[in-house]
């Protein structure tokens, strides 16, 4: 007993005097402030001594800490209902105002401060306070174990102890190929990866790399839901219409994303990957997961204190100083998006997309806060003990869309990214429970410059030529579909709408309906109610399917056929039906293995379009022709696109035997769940194959 007293003692000790130590660094900053700044003082108008301004800072100084210990929270919650990224514009405002309040407390009334200065004395006082606790704390391990552990409470609550077997974090890092990440390990821009994949005499890797290959659709809507929900069956692209519900389905929109996870759990029968105690974190889908945040399949419901996709947010923004280090970080990162965008126009880089208007903010919503909140999710999720975490994390996504897979700014994201995977490995050692890190991507991207830089004409404008139908004078762009612009609009609250929720035919009714996926798009005619055959395409417009298939910037078309079911088409009159594929792969066969098996499986979705259309490729460089404002794209075939990597501890049975490749999302979710059985056991269920499932 006295030993536990004595310790109890020793930690109220320590902790009375790190809050010292914070005080007094504050004060100081705060005096140093206010001596820069010409409208900051703490002077009254009589002139104090210097032991007076000394007191009036260190009371400024306490009561600015304790106002935001306690009321900074409150008003987080309050502020819940704004959209989040205006909260996170509003940090400085909000700390302004407290340091204001701070102020005015003051019974000698001897400090005072303009409003503009108060943001940035405020944003200061956070970030060295901030800067200070944590090296204090992170000296005492101790106190860096409980100050975690007070993290995790939060998130746990009070529920079941932690059992003794290990947790696993799934980390998918957006967009990272397998070759672009071996690429960036030996250039030493991710030296945690490295040290995880280590060889040598005395280096004994604890992970091992393993290549996979996307669906058709290499895009992150139909690999996460077939990996987190077991099934991908009728996702042929990022975008598609649904002729029985008149509706174009996008991946990324709150609303379809919540059906199509609707049809995954109907279609396999279990709830998810993370059924059992798991948490899902800035995913498209829930994954079966109780606990969710930034979620966008549940951002259209009815926000609710146990399920809140925007619960994340609340979390990070509750601590005043993760909100001014976000909010920098942001306007730095934007900042530093201009100045690149800026030097690729002046150097005339090619190929290069647009980065003006909107995107300098939504890149850095994705490399900053989007980053931040879920890094800070995941380690609560460690700490309170959860079984199974999954998260994604669209930074390198999103730029490399438009600067390049390959190019030094996506380069320097990956260098962050992999600092993140450093930080969640350091709180894995002051988890309750022992953790496996398993890292993986949902795809990965092809270079190349847009089918309409090279060619002058949208694929649209194709189309309608084919048809016969007038073309505009000006091509038309097509706007990007990256991940990241739809987690900006469900932060701000803003449905994601492609030509409203219901597509209605024109007048003109043989109009056509082009959407476009990467390199991939999907040709459809709404008035007809059934998916049209080759045959009714060339009765209604005899030339539409020459001139695609001949078109220099088309690789190969997808059609049903009333006589072989379904044909791929080339150029030059090619055609060859699906179950000829094997032996004559035609167009398909600059695609590589397993082009003809995906080819085949989205012919057999209900919903697969009247006309596929994927891009050329250049299997020499690896470059296709997006149909999207793109310059490095993913969703069809061609290229590092549909080549991710899984990241494995080798404690974990290997994914594959070698004799065995790792193909497709479904594929992949397999091995996720046995890996989980592996270490929790038969409460969490097997899956079955998707045969067994259609039987």
């Amino acid at each position: 007993m006295r030993v536990v007293r004595g310790g109890r003692w020793r930690r109220v000790v320590s902790q009375v005097g790190r809050s010292v130590a914070v005080w007094a660094v504050s004060t100081v900053t705060m005096l140093v402030l206010a001596g820069i700044l010409p409208d900051f003082q703490l002077r009254s108008a009589d002139g104090d001594s210097a032991t007076d301004i000394a007191v009036t800072a260190a009371f400024g100084a306490g009561a600015f800490g304790v106002l935001s210990a306690v009321v900074w929270p409150l008003l987080v919650r309050l502020l819940l209902l704004v959209p989040a990224l205006v909260l996170g514009l509003l940090v400085f405002f909000l700390n302004g105002a407290l340091l204001l309040l701070a102020l005015r407390l003051d019974p000698t009334e001897g400090g005072a401060v303009a409003w503009e200065t108060a943001v940035v004395v405020a944003a200061v006082m956070s970030a060295v306070a901030s800067a200070t606790g944590g090296a204090l704390a992170v000296r005492d391990d101790d106190a860096y174990r409980r100050r975690l552990y007070r993290l995790a409470e939060r998130r746990r609550g009070s529920g079941p102890p932690c059992p003794a077997v290990p947790g696993t974090v799934f980390l998918q890092l957006d967009g990272v190929g397998h070759d672009v990440l071996l690429d960036a390990v030996g250039k030493g821009l991710m030296p945690t990866v490295a040290r995880w994949l280590a060889t040598g005499d005395r280096a004994r890797p604890t992970h091992r790399l393993t290549a996979w290959r996307t669906d058709w659709s290499s895009q992150t809507g139909a690999s996460q839901l077939g990996i987190l929900h077991g099934s991908n069956h009728d996702v042929p692209a990022f975008r598609w219409y649904e002729k029985d519900r008149r509706e174009v389905m996008v991946s990324n929109r709150p609303t379809s994303a919540a059906e199509l996870q609707r049809r995954a759990v109907e279609r396999t029968g279990d709830a998810g990957l993370l059924s059992v105690d798991g948490a899902s974190r800035g995913n498209l889908f829930s994954g079966g997961a109780d606990e969710q945040a930034l979620v966008l399949s549940i951002a259209i419901r009815r926000r609710h204190r146990e399920n809140r996709s925007r619960a994340g947010y609340f979390a990070y923004f509750s601590d005043p100083a993760n909100a001014v280090r976000t909010a920098l970080s942001f306007v730095a990162e934007v900042g530093r998006e201009i100045g690149q965008s800026s030097r690729a126009r002046f150097c005339k880089v090619r190929p290069r997309v647009g980065r003006g208007g909107l995107y300098p903010f939504v890149r850095a919503f994705a490399t900053v806060v989007e980053r931040d909140v879920v890094v800070a999710a995941v380690m609560g999720d460690m700490l309170a003990g959860r079984t199974a975490v999954y998260a994604d994390l669209v930074a390198y996504d999103e730029v490399a869309h438009h600067s390049g897979p390959m190019s030094r700014d996506a380069g320097k994201v990956l260098e962050r990214l992999d600092r993140a995977l450093a930080l969640i490995e350091k709180v894995a050692e002051h988890a309750p429970r022992q953790y496996r890190i398993v890292v993986l991507s949902d795809h990965g991207q092809s270079p190349g410059e847009t089918f309409r830089a090279r060619y002058g004409l949208s694929l649209g404008d194709l189309v309608r030529a084919g048809c016969g139908l007038p073309v505009p004078r000006k091509a038309q762009r097509t706007h990007s579909g990256a991940e990241a612009r739809a987690a900006v609009r469900a932060a701000l609250r803003r449905p994601v709408e492609e030509r409203g929720e219901q597509y209605r035919p024109s007048r003109r009714h043989s109009e056509p309906l082009v959407l476009a996926s990467g390199n991939l798009a999907l040709v459809s005619f709404p008035d007809t109610p059934h998916r049209m055959s080759k045959e009714e395409i060339d009765a209604r417009h005899p030339a539409l399917l020459t001139t695609l298939a001949n078109h220099p910037g088309i690789g190969f078309l997808l059609v049903r056929s009333e006589q072989h079911d379904g044909v791929v088409l080339g150029p030059y009159g090619t055609e060859i039906p699906l179950d000829r594929l094997d032996e004559d792969p035609g167009p398909l066969k600059d695609f590589g293995p397993g082009a003809a098996d995906a080819v085949r499986r989205t012919h057999s979705f209900p919903h697969t379009a009247d006309i596929m259309v994927n891009s050329w490729y250049d299997p020499a460089d690896g470059e296709v022709l997006a149909f999207e404002e793109q310059i490095g794209s993913h969703g069809g075939l061609g290229g590092a696109q549909a080549k991710p990597f899984l990241l494995s501890p080798v404690a974990l049975s290997a994914p594959v035997d070698d004799a065995t490749e790792l193909v497709g999302a479904e594929h992949v979710h397999r091995v996720l769940r046995r890996w989980l059985r592996e270490s929790n056991g038969p409460q969490v269920p097997l899956t079955t194959e998707p045969e067994e499932r259609a039987a």
